[in-house]
């Protein structure tokens, strides 16, 4: 099983799309894109580099929020029933 997190396009080149996820840019393909992209779209992507599905800015939103929640009971000790 793949998990891809929606990230935010914050330019678009001829092929590609910087874009933005976690604080992280990245370089990705947008030829398997039969859609424009257009800065501020977000993109899920595979794990070579290649943007196959644009979401809605809202369903990705709600994704994003819940995977960082998701990580910040991953930080959490108390979540793996450690010790503090």
């Amino acid at each position: 099983m793949c998990l891809a997190a929606p990230s935010r396009v914050v330019e678009v080149r001829d092929g590609s799309a910087i874009t933005e996820c976690f604080g992280q840019l990245r370089e990705v393909s947008l030829l398997l894109l039969a859609e424009e992209v257009a800065v501020g779209d977000y993109l899920l992507i595979q794990a070579g580099g290649f943007a196959f599905e644009r979401l809605e800015a809202e369903q990705a939103k709600e994704a994003l929020e819940l995977m960082d929640e998701l990580m910040a009971l991953g930080n959490d000790e108390r979540s793996w029933g450690h010790a503090a």
